[in-house]
C-alpha cells in the first residue's frame, strides 16, 4: 500500500494527465467549446473530485471551473475563491473586490463568445453528467444574461468520454489497485478465515470489510458472500459447510480507481484434496464465454451490439449465458456503454447505444448455468473480472480467473 502522501501524489499525477492530454482531445472530438462545472460546498458535482487536486477535497462555498477552447487550445479557468492548490491547475480569474462571481463568469463568456455553453445537465439521465444542482441552475439562469443562458446545452458526450478514458498513469497503477483487492479475496477464501460448520457468509463479509478499513481505503458496495449446494443458493446468514460452492462479489476504491471482482471457492469434503473436476470444467466453460465477450468488445461497437453478438455466440457453443457487463473506472458503475443488465437480458436504451472506446475499463460480469451432478441441480457459475480495452485488445487487470479457490 502507498502512504497517504504517495497516494495524493499519484492521484494528482492522474489529474495532470487527464487535464493536459485527455481533456483537450475530448473537447475537440465532441465539439465542446465552453464547459462550466459548478459545485456548492457539501453538494459537489460527481465529476468534481476527478477534476480537482487531492488537497482540494470539497468546493469552497461556490466553486466554478471552466474549460474553454480558445484559439485551438483549452484554457482551464477558476472563478472561485483563490486557493494555491487549485491555482496549480486552473488560472484564477475573479477580481473579488470589483465584481461578483457571476459578473466574472459573464465577462469571461463575453470575451470567448462561444456558440454553445456546456453545463452538467444530462439529457439522458446519466448521473455523472447531471451534477449541476437544480438550485444552482436556476441561480445561473437568473444571474447570467439571457443571451448567454440560451446557449446552455447538456454535457453527456463530453462528460462520459472525459470520465471513461484512462490516462497512461492510470493504466500503469490500476493493476496495483486490483492486486490489493485480490489479496483481500485470497485471504478471505482461506482456512484462516473459514471454518466449515462454524463460519457464516456474514462472517466472511465482515472480515473483508475490516481488511478494507485497516488499509485506509473504501469499498463502493458492501462485500457479498453467498453459496450454492444441493439445496440451492443461500445468503449471508448461512453457515458454510463442506461441499459448498462459495461466491464473492467485491469492489474497492483506491487511488480514485475502482475494481469489481467475483471469484469462486469450494469447501473440500472429508477425504477430498482438490476441487471436483466437474466444477473445474464448469469454470472453464464460463471462462470460454468471457473470452467470447472479449472478442466482441471492439472499439466502435455499441454495448447492445456486443451484448447481442456475445450471447448468440455463447449459445451457439452450447452455453447457457447471461451477460451484464458494465463500465468501470472512476466509478464502480461507471461512464460508458451498458452491455446487458442482470434484470434485463435485452438491448438497453439509451446507455446500451453508447460505443466502446479505447483506453476504457469494464467489469466483465456475467454467469453461465451448468447442471452439476454433484448437486443434482442447475448451478450458477458467477464470475467477474476487471478489464481494460487498450490498443484494440481486452486486457485483464489480474490473473487468476481460471482457478477456483479451496478451503477445508
Amino acid at each position: 500500500m502507498y502512504s497517504f502522501s504517495e497516494q495524493q501524489h499519484i492521484r494528482d499525477l492522474f489529474l495532470k494527465e487527464r487535464l493536459e492530454t485527455v481533456l483537450p482531445r475530448i473537447m475537440k472530438e465532441t465539439g465542446t467549446e465552453f464547459w462550466i462545472i459548478a459545485s456548492r460546498e457539501y453538494h459537489e458535482d460527481p465529476m468534481f473530485r476527478h477534476i480537482v487536486p487531492s488537497r482540494y477535497p470539497t468546493a469552497r462555498r461556490l466553486t466554478i471551473l471552466i474549460f474553454a477552447l480558445e484559439n485551438g487550445e483549452v484554457k482551464r479557468i477558476s472563478v472561485s475563491m483563490p486557493d494555491p492548490v487549485l491555482n496549480e491547475y486552473y488560472e484564477h480569474d475573479w477580481d473579488r473586490q470589483n465584481e461578483s462571481q457571476f459578473e466574472a463568469l459573464t465577462r469571461i463568456i463575453r470575451r470567448i463568445d462561444p456558440e454553445r455553453i456546456t453545463v452538467n445537465v444530462s439529457e439522458h439521465h446519466y448521473a455523472y453528467t447531471d451534477g449541476l444542482s437544480h438550485g444552482l441552475y436556476l441561480q445561473m439562469k437568473e444571474e447570467l444574461p439571457e443571451d448567454i443562458t440560451t446557449r446552455f446545452c447538456g454535457s453527456d458526450e463530453a462528460g462520459i468520454r472525459l470520465l471513461e478514458t484512462r490516462t497512461d498513469s492510470e493504466l500503469k497503477y490500476w493493476p496495483h489497485v486490483m492486486e490489493t483487492a485480490g489479496a483481500i479475496i485470497e485471504e478471505a477464501f482461506s482456512d484462516s478465515v473459514i471454518t466449515p460448520g462454524v463460519t457464516t457468509c456474514r462472517d466472511v463479509m465482515d472480515f473483508m470489510s475490516e481488511q478494507v478499513n485497516r488499509r485506509g481505503i473504501v469499498t463502493w458496495f458492501e462485500p457479498t458472500i453467498d453459496l450454492q449446494n444441493e439445496t440451492g443458493m443461500h445468503g449471508e446468514d448461512t453457515v458454510i459447510q463442506r461441499g459448498d460452492l462459495l461466491h464473492c462479489d467485491f469492489g474497492i476504491v483506491y487511488l480514485n480507481l475502482c475494481t469489481d471482482t467475483q471469484r469462486l471457492c469450494y469447501v473440500l469434503k472429508e477425504g477430498e484434496s482438490d476441487v471436483p473436476e466437474e466444477l473445474k470444467e464448469a469454470l472453464r466453460r464460463n471462462n470460454r464465454f468471457q473470452d467470447i465477450v472479449c472478442e466482441k468488445m471492439q472499439a466502435g461497437k455499441t454495448g447492445n451490439e456486443v451484448f447481442l453478438s456475445a450471447i448468440a455466440a455463447g449459445k451457439e457453443e452450447g452455453l447457457r449465458p447471461m451477460l451484464y457487463t458494465h463500465p468501470l473506472g472512476l466509478f464502480g458503475h461507471a461512464c460508458g456503454p451498458t452491455i446487458g443488465l442482470w434484470t434485463n437480458q435485452n438491448p438497453i436504451y439509451p446507455a446500451g447505444e453508447l460505443q466502446v472506446h479505447d483506453r476504457t475499463g469494464y467489469a466483465l460480469e456475467g454467469n453461465t448455468t451448468e447442471y452439476l451432478e454433484m448437486y443434482q441441480r442447475d448451478t450458477f457459475i458467477f464470475t467477474e473480472e476487471s478489464v481494460v480495452v487498450y490498443d484494440g485488445t481486452v486486457h485483464f487487470l489480474q490473473e487468476g480467473r481460471e482457478r477456483i479457490r479451496r478451503v477445508g
